[in-house]
């Protein structure tokens, strides 16, 4: 497959993939459920943070973590008492339970009240054209209060080599606006051509299959490798292509 034929093809998919009936089946329904903006993106970072494993699970443990704020995550973030969070004892996704979800509206209400929220708190500061420092910065803020190491884990660090898969898909849903009303696109201070393609074990077997990446682990040097060749297709929302590499593996088994 020549390059023009592989972006054309590339492309399809993404016109395919990246609209309104995607949501109802992926975790980006969660955030979908609020219209303010803090809504969407506590929601938005809470889902993603549980998005590995079993999709149809990780959707309802999503649901619930929003019902256990009241269905108002950013006025819970930022009012909760410490007593409220009691009722979140049984909550367990995976290794992620209820002393890390404690402990993340803990973290969160410290990023909103001292770092002026996550669109802040993720932004590039530097002059790199990727995320990797800037998630290792937020890691750094997320943790500067007290907290229990085991938490630690469920919050990705690109300097120590991971893809940061679920920041990538939360950053992606935040920052690129499709259109389409599946990303939303409501951080106006980052930009689109940053953004790296949320690499999984799916997308990564379609990406080598498709001879975008050839490095064998789905780690941070691979995803520095995916980017270099996706944004030769697309500088501008190279990102995009998540849609067509995810919906290719997940959904026809390419």
């Amino acid at each position: 497959m020549t390059n023009n034929e592989l972006k054309e093809f590339l492309n399809e998919k993404v016109t395919y993939y990246n609209n309104p009936k995607f949501i109802e089946t992926d975790p980006i329904q969660i955030p979908h459920l609020f219209s303010k903006k803090e809504d969407i993106e506590i929601a938005g970072f809470l889902t993603a943070t549980i998005s590995w494993g079993n999709r149809t699970m990780i959707i309802k443990n999503s649901y619930k973590m929003m019902e256990l704020m009241d269905n108002t995550p950013y006025d819970f973030v930022l009012n909760h008492q410490e007593r409220d969070l009691d009722s979140f004892r049984n909550f367990v996704h995976r290794t992620f339970n209820y002393i890390d979800f404690q402990q993340f509206i803990k973290s969160l209400q410290h990023i909103y009240k001292n770092y002026e929220g996550l669109e802040n708190a993720l932004l590039i500061k530097d002059n790199t054209s990727n995320y990797q420092t800037a998630i290792h910065q937020f890691k750094k803020m997320f943790f500067e209060i007290d907290h229990q190491k085991r938490t630690q884990k469920h919050v990705s660090d690109p300097l120590k080599n991971s893809a940061a898969k679920r920041i990538n898909m939360f950053l992606r849903w935040m920052v690129r606006n499709d259109n389409a009303g599946v990303d939303f696109g409501i951080w106006n201070s980052h930009k689109t051509s940053n953004l790296s393609c949320p690499l999984d074990v799916h997308s990564g077997n379609v990406a080598r299959k498709l001879k975008l990446l050839l490095r064998k682990q789905n780690d941070w040097k691979a995803l520095t490798e995916l980017d270099s060749k996706l944004r030769k297709l697309d500088k501008n929302d190279p990102v995009k292509y998540d849609f067509a590499l995810f919906g290719l593996g997940v959904f026809e088994k390419f």
